[in-house]
């Protein structure tokens, strides 16, 4: 019979694997695949288009309708530049602490369902279980949609996922949406001594990143509704995180480039923030073009991430408020895969172990204490779904 790896053994197996976003995830996904079918479990994927990255999904249980789904993703964010004490593709034991990338966001808890569906497999369970690991969510949130959508016709529908972002094992029923585009304005380059005669793509770009300044002084300005009170800030932002162009101080610039993201609250329209910034676009397009009119500006969306709204009586609430203990209301305002699920038809929850301000960091790690936490939520939901 296949050894039973331990929750600490799979995870140091998934750390191994430097699956940062920009590169492939095949190998673990290969790993994860080897170590379910040795037991017995039949898994599925689902392969990115440029067959670099795969989704790896899986069912145990009886082959019905209403399965817990645990959902992970498998990407990790990269470690270049940061200051590390450890080898980061290791998981390093001192302090109470797991260190390595990924350990808390998100290899932890995806080692932890691992084990939960191989535990659940072998223990012949009532009500299913299963699994659904993801790529690129570090990118935006894109390699989940194809995957749920690829699930729907060889898996029976799971009915309450539980996504299991780093929350402190709290039972997060909202997080905020999220939409971003990445813009390219193109000007007209002239002395800079001229420059009424050019067009200066930054100083345009300016007028925009201006209007995200204008747009997060009204939005916190205005009372916020019931739901958006429940986060922190309590209102949609607009954010310009990364910015480029021009040649040299006495040119004005051809180009500029800079991302500009929307984390909008639920219950409000992603596609009129869209809209409301495509109209200003077009404004900023029109002075330009009544200078050079062959200038113009280029925006394409990068990712679009759906709020997880806070649902009555929700099912994946209501399971992993009953797991934990956990009685208290959470929301969050970075999104994750969980507001994917729930436009998919599925009630969804964010549980996991681990504090979200450990990931992305140089040094990342889990508290032992937390990988636990998590290790006996697993267990008593494997029991729970036996009984």
């Amino acid at each position: 019979m296949a050894a039973r790896l331990t929750p600490l053994e799979i995870m140091r197996n998934l750390v191994a694997f430097p699956t940062v976003s920009r590169d492939t995830n095949l190998p673990l996904v290969n790993w994860v695949e080897g170590y379910l079918g040795d037991h017995g479990i039949e898994t599925h994927r689902y392969t990115d288009p440029g067959a670099q990255k795969a989704a790896v999904f899986a069912h145990v249980g009886p082959w019905q309708e209403g399965a817990v789904v645990l959902s992970g993703h498998t990407d990790v964010v990269p470690v270049d530049g940061q200051p590390w004490e450890t080898d980061p593709y290791e998981v390093v034991e001192k302090e109470g602490k797991y260190y390595g990338r990924g350990t808390c966001d998100m290899k932890g808890f995806d080692a932890l369902a691992i084990w939960a569906l191989v535990e659940a497999h072998h223990a012949g369970i009532k009500r299913p279980l299963q699994i659904a690991l993801s790529f690129d969510e570090e990118i935006g949130c894109t390699g989940a949609p194809p995957m749920i959508e690829a699930m729907q016709p060889v898996l029976p529908k799971g009915s309450a996922v539980i996504v299991g972002e780093p929350s402190s094992m709290r039972a997060v029923s909202g997080h905020k949406g999220g939409t971003g585009f990445d813009t390219h304005v193109q000007g007209f380059e002239v002395h800079s001594s001229l420059m009424d005669r050019g067009v200066n793509a930054i100083m345009y770009g300016a007028k925009l990143i201006e209007w995200a300044n204008e747009m997060n002084a009204q939005n916190s300005a205005h009372p916020p509704g019931d739901v958006a009170a429940m986060f922190d800030p309590p209102f949609t932002t607009v954010h310009v995180g990364m910015i480029e162009g021009g040649t040299a101080h006495n040119i004005t610039a051809k180009d500029c480039r800079f991302a500009v993201d929307f984390r909008v609250v639920p219950g409000e329209d992603k596609d009129a923030w869209e809209a409301r910034y495509r109209a200003r676009v077009a404004e900023v397009e029109a002075l330009m073009q009544a200078v050079v009119p062959e200038t113009r500006i280029e925006i394409t969306p990068r990712f679009d991430v759906p709020a997880l709204r806070p649902e009555e009586a929700g099912e994946a609430e209501s399971l992993a408020r009953a797991l934990t203990g956990d009685n208290a209301s959470h929301v969050v305002s970075y999104g994750t895969e969980a507001g994917q699920f729930q436009q998919a038809g599925y009630s969804a929850v964010i549980c996991g172990p681990g504090d979200i301000a450990q990931a992305h960091q140089p040094n990342e790690f889990i508290s032992v204490a937390e990988f636990e936490a998590g290790h006996t939520f697993m267990q008593k939901l494997v029991a729970q779904l036996g009984s």
